[in-house]
């Protein structure tokens, strides 16, 4: 896929890994449409890159429908990048008690329903598009986490969610193999992203260190070049793609 001139949505692009992609594809010419909750750094971005942005809730039906309707009215919607998440952390049974059963419902709607529910709409839009020389009318990349393999402690809400995003990305890449669709998943390792940056120094300077190599923490850059070789190469569907340097997380 060519992605100059085609139009791309980006949830959770106002910042972090998202934000990145979203650069990434407006320098290499495509039409980017940021949905996010950020709405003065989305707004921001969005007139930077010369794009648009919805307010968004991914686990929204109007909202992901509004953002669908953005990006077909800019010209042909041939990708989605799913980046929007949340990842709080709480012990099944901590120093309060029972994990709250509210959190873990709020992680499972924003991480797995949300990145679904903009899947199934997008989907909807692309399986209109007049299809590119190799067949394909589209291109879906939504975010897990290497959580979804090896979850620590106080990450059961979280790995739950990123675990039902990697188990849906072939399911869904045979559902829309007949309207030339293709679907697939990173799983990111330990990244440099706002979730990350809340955390004390040492913790993020330990976490670093643990990545066998390259010993750093991951970029959004890192994540976008992935996403757009994902774009380009039309063999890569149904498959979730490790993007984490070789780490394996310990418990804690």
């Amino acid at each position: 896929m060519e992605i100059a001139g085609k139009v791309f949505i980006v949830t959770g692009g106002a910042s972090g890994l998202g934000e990145g992609t979203a650069r990434m594809l407006t320098a290499k010419g495509g039409k980017v449409v940021i949905a996010d909750m950020q709405v003065e750094k989305g707004e921001a971005i969005a007139r930077e890159l010369g794009g648009a942005f919805v307010k968004c809730d991914v686990s929204n039906e109007a909202d992901g429908q509004a953002v669908v309707a953005q990006a077909v009215s800019m010209g042909k919607l041939m990708g989605l990048v799913n980046c929007a998440g949340i990842a709080p952390a709480e012990k099944t049974v901590g120093k309060n008690g029972a994990h709250a059963l509210a959190s873990f419902s709020k992680t499972i709607t924003v991480n797995l329903i949300g990145s679904f529910n903009m899947i199934r709409l997008a989907a909807e839009a692309m399986s209109k598009n007049e299809p590119e020389a190799t067949g394909e009318r589209g291109v879906m990349i939504s975010t897990a986490s290497v959580a979804a393999y090896d979850g620590q402690i106080g990450q059961a809400a979280y790995s739950a969610s990123k675990g039902g995003v990697v188990g849906m990305t072939l399911p869904i890449a045979r559902d829309l193999a007949r309207n030339g669709i293709r679907n697939m998943t990173i799983a990111p390792g330990i990244f440099g992203t706002p979730m990350l940056f809340s955390m004390p120094q040492d913790v993020q300077d330990a976490l670093a260190a643990g990545v066998p190599f390259p010993s750093r923490l991951g970029t959004p850059q890192d994540y976008a070049k992935l996403a757009v070789h994902i774009f380009e190469n039309d063999m890569l569907n149904g498959e979730v793609i490790r993007l984490d340097g070789a780490i394996r997380l310990a418990p804690k």
